[in-house]
């Protein structure tokens, strides 16, 4: 490649000598521009030519067409080739013609050569970097490897050393003892010692047999056998050895064994297999009781670990009260060394317990994230659970930790299961309230969400057990450590059998209704008028026809008796539907969870705030929502309610109706984490003027939810208790932005209904009929009002009706009661504002009308104060205003529409205002109106 690159160079150059000494006669050299002159290209020059754009074929086409032959040897004289190719008649022309294709096969060439060059510089910038590296990596890794392989065999040259140094020990102490026996003609003791001796390793393996089934008997022998041969020291560091062996051993034992179980063969290969990898290969079936025997055969392990330290310290005691006792001080080197062999033996079991509980972590750590739990049934993860967290009780006890690694993994595998199972739990949440007819599931009326199996944790104060709906009859005292109640026998981790009456719920009342006598009594008591008081029955009459109540029956009296109509039961039996019930139960299944296993407490809660936002937001979207009756003002939904509604329409609710391929990832895990909005399901009819549209299961749908958020309230302490502190502000906000909004939802709902149920617009055309420019004051009210007031007791009729499939509770009847009255009074208010002419007696007749309606509708309802009444009087009473009182009074009363303010201007004008002061009036109107505009 050089030798091409000289040849390329040499060609070049003598080409361009070609060129600057042959020029045709016509032409001197001095007739020529300096840029035409024949020169060797500057580097300017060629930079020029390689700054324009090149076509790559067009430049290999350029490269191609130099001649082979400059490239042959060095010895091509490239001066006489040329020489010899020119033409008897030199043309300028032809020369620069000839000069510029040279130029362009410089130029391509050169770009070439340049380009090569620089991949050249970089391949030995590349290289030379590399072998600097390597170099490095050489020196650095071969002598650090040969200084820790010195290092190491140093170490054990020294630990062999060591255990020279005790073997001479002990046989040096071996020889005495045998001297003293000898010379007290111990003779059996010695011939004994020698033997034990001869058995030092059998002792090892007789020390490791404590670690799995702690024997005292046992035990005992195998330390006075230690104590003999002077190696107290050494058996404790062989026992932790043992045990952390035992540790392995035990758990890759119990594993190998379910998984070649599953596996159904005598293969082989997986006792060839790491513990890690052994743990992958157990299937969900097995997950379970092969969980179970391994905290059950660890739980041996640290059982006689427990004991072994039981026994040192009980021994302890017994020595140090030998010495107190012979306190002669004959022998106090001896007392003093077995004093050291005590500390050295308690602290050696004391660091040894974190050592061992660390090791147990580990390996249930690897088998709980051997295997994905999130398609386990929820039993089959609360156990799991339950399980883990008896297992980091037994951690507690065993060395006070607080199992950092177990919770970690647990943590991890829980908040996988948990988004999950909880996705699934809100797509059947979708499911039922589609499917939901909202009709009333008959339970007690001492019906109590404790009642409920999810809940029976809550009953007592416990410590976890293997399954938190089987608890034991008598409860365990939470002074006894699991240590203390198993040392002899039994094991915490057997899996209990499943207790039936546990399980029994009797919430439910039979065939529908309750058993209670009582309770009959108020259904035969509805259902049959035989036992009805005469009094109430013909008071019912008179008000039918207008005649005053008989007055032996008080207004108390009557009061309860009407609200008595709207109540099913005389008790206040709960209204929930089959959906609500379920909810509650996945509420008490979250909170077994969040119970079991705190960490992940705010998820869990997040989790249960979002069941109640989707039932919230989906009574809300089936009876709460139109536009048309909201618009009027009065449409009652608070601005917390409809923030909470937009909130959870924005972060919960799906609106797309389907996915966008074009859309981010991103934007694809929000939508995987929302809900589709739901749909009233078709059974369910809400047209219906018979039925009060619907009246029935708007009362389901809307006391169910308001039953969910009282049970929520009374779930706010135990949610907040295990509640971090960082985000107690979220449990907060939930509850005094959404659980406290339930009852809101009350508003808007039966809005629709006493919007619909009296016919408004009737009464309108009925008051357009009426004459109000009379010249004298009426004795006789106008008959609108009795269609009026005709309406409403044909709604009181109605919702009688309605009492019988559902009890009415009073706040729902007060709220329907207030929304008829306040629309009946603002229609009124309507009509007087139509009103082209009005006198005086008009007014006065307009109050008398007014009067009769309060009169009649105080019978029908006990609200009081009636809703809106001032709305009425304060706008008849407006006519007679002057003018200075009358503008004051239109700047202070912006409750009523312009539309209402200007006809009460208009209607006034000539009988005490004039043409001017109307004006002055409507100005006043415009002003108010404006900022609204």
């Amino acid at each position: 490649m050089a030798i091409c690159v000289l040849q390329s160079n040499n060609y070049i150059k003598q080409l361009m000598w070609i060129m600057q000494h042959f020029q045709s006669p016509q032409e001197s050299v001095h007739d020529l521009s300096p840029i035409e002159s024949f020169r060797i290209p500057s580097k300017e020059d060629l930079r020029e030519l390689r700054e324009e754009p090149t076509d790559p074929q067009a430049q290999q086409e350029i490269i191609n067409s130099i001649e082979e032959v400059y490239f042959s040897n060095d010895s091509f004289d490239i001066v006489k080739y040329e020489l010899e190719r020119l033409p008897p008649v030199l043309s300028l022309q032809e020369l620069e013609e000839y000069r510029d294709k040279l130029k362009q096969q410089q130029a391509a060439e050169l770009e070439r050569v340049t380009s090569l060059q620089t991949g050249l510089q970089l391949a030995a910038v590349i290289c030379t970097n590399g072998r600097r590296h390597l170099n490095i990596a050489k020196e650095g890794f071969t002598q650090t490897s040969l200084g820790l392989l010195a290092n190491q065999r140093k170490r054990q040259l020294l630990i062999g050393l060591l255990k020279s140094l005790r073997t001479i020990k002990t046989l040096q102490r071996t020889d005495v003892r045998l001297s003293e026996m000898l010379e007290e003609e111990d003779y059996p003791g010695a011939i004994q010692l020698c033997l034990e001796c001869q058995k030092a390793e059998q002792l090892d393996v007789a020390l490791s047999k404590i670690c799995k089934n702690f024997d005292i008997s046992h035990y005992t022998k195998v330390q006075q056998a230690y104590r003999l041969l002077g190696k107290t020291q050494t058996a404790m560091d062989q026992l932790h050895m043992h045990f952390t062996q035992a540790i392995h051993n035990t758990v890759f034992q119990v594993v190998l064994g379910y998984v070649e179980l599953c596996a159904g063969n005598t293969d082989t290969k997986f006792q060839k297999l790491q513990y890690k990898d052994l743990c992958t290969h157990i299937t969900s079936d097995s997950y379970i009781p092969c969980l179970a025997d391994l905290c059950k055969a660890l739980w041996e392990v640290m059982l006689s670990y427990y004991r072994t330290m039981q026994w040192h310290e009980n021994h302890d005691q017994d020595e140090a009260a030998a010495v107190s006792s012979v306190s002669d001080g004959s022998n106090v080197i001896g007392t003093e060394e077995n004093s050291f062999d005590r500390s050295y033996v308690k602290k050696k079991l004391e660091h040894g317990l974190s050592r061992i509980w660390q090791d147990v972590q580990l390996k249930v750590k690897t088998y709980l994230l051997g295997t994905d739990l999130s398609n386990f049934k929820y039993d089959d993860f609360i156990f799991v659970l339950d399980v883990i967290s008896r297992l980091m009780q037994v951690g507690e006890e065993f060395c006070g930790s607080k199992s950092e690694v177990l919770q970690e993994s647990i943590r991890k595998q829980s908040v996988n299961y948990f988004k999950t199972y909880h996705r699934t739990r809100l797509e059947e949440l979708r499911m039922f309230l589609e499917n939901e007819t909202w009709e009333l599931c008959p339970v007690k009326s001492s019906f109590s969400i404790l009642q409920l199996h999810e809940f029976k944790f809550m009953e007592q104060s416990r410590s976890p057990s293997v399954s938190p709906s089987k608890q034991p009859a008598s409860a365990i005292s939470t002074t006894v450590t699991l240590f203390e109640q198993y040392c002899n026998g039994g094991n915490p981790f057997e899996i209990q059998a499943d207790s039936k009456d546990d399980e029994t719920e009797d919430v439910l009342a039979s065939n529908g209704y309750e058993s209670d006598e009582q309770e009959k009594s108020a259904y035969q008591e509805y259902d049959s008028d035989s036992d009805v008081p005469e009094e109430l029955k013909r008071d019912y009459v008179d008000e039918q026809t207008g005649d005053a109540p008989v007055k032996s029956i008080s207004r108390e009296t009557l009061r309860s008796r009407k609200r008595s109509d709207y109540n099913l039961n005389k008790v206040n039996a709960p209204i929930l539907t089959n959906t609500t019930l379920n909810v509650i139960r996945l509420v008490g299944k979250y909170m077994q969870m969040m119970n079991i296993l705190k960490p992940i407490a705010f998820d869990v809660i997040h989790f249960m705030s979002q069941l109640f936002d989707y039932y919230l937001y989906a009574v809300y979207t089936f009876f709460g929502r139109n536009d048309t009756f909201e618009s009027t003002g009065l449409g009652l939904s608070s601005s917390r309610l409809r923030t909470t509604l937009n909130r959870i329409q924005e972060s919960l609710i799906d609106l797309e109706v389907s996915a966008d391929p074009t859309g981010t990832l991103t934007a694809a895990e929000e939508r995987k984490e929302k809900v589709p909005s739901p749909h009233l399901s078709h059974l369910v009819v809400l047209t219906s003027g018979n039925s009060l549209y619907g009246l029935a299961e708007r009362v389901v749908a809307t006391e169910s939810l308001v039953f969910l958020a009282e049970q929520f309230e009374f779930l706010q302490p135990h949610l907040d208790a295990v509640m971090p502190a960082a985000k107690k502000p979220f449990l907060q906000q939930f509850y005094s932005q959404t659980v406290s909004t339930a009852s809101e939802l009350r508003k808007p709902v039966y809005w629709i209904v006493a919007a619909k149920a009296i016919d408004y617009e009737q009464m309108l055309l009925l008051m357009a009929n009426v004459k109000w420019d009379v010249k004298e004051i009426m004795s006789q009210h106008n008959v609108y009002v009795d269609a009026l007031l005709k309406e409403f007791e044909e709604f009181n009729r109605r919702l009688n009706e309605v009492s019988k499939r559902v009890r009415i509770p009073l706040p729902v009847s007060n709220i329907l009661w207030e929304h008829c009255i306040r629309l009946a009074n603002r229609t009124l208010v309507e009509g007087y504002a139509n009103v082209k002419k009005c006198s005086n007696e008009g007014r006065a007749l307009m109050q008398l009308d007014f009067q009769q309606f309060l009169m009649k509708l105080e019978k029908l309802t006990d609200i009081r104060p009636i809703p809106d009444k001032e709305f009425v009087e304060t706008y008849i009473k407006a006519y007679y205003l002057t003018e200075n009182d009358m503008e004051r009074w239109i700047k202070e009363h912006r409750e009523y529409s312009t539309k209402q303010l200007i006809n009460l201007v208009n209607v006034c004008l000539g009988s005490h205002i004039n043409k001017k002061t109307r004006q002055k009036l409507l100005a006043a109107i415009d002003d108010i109106d404006r900022p609204k505009r």
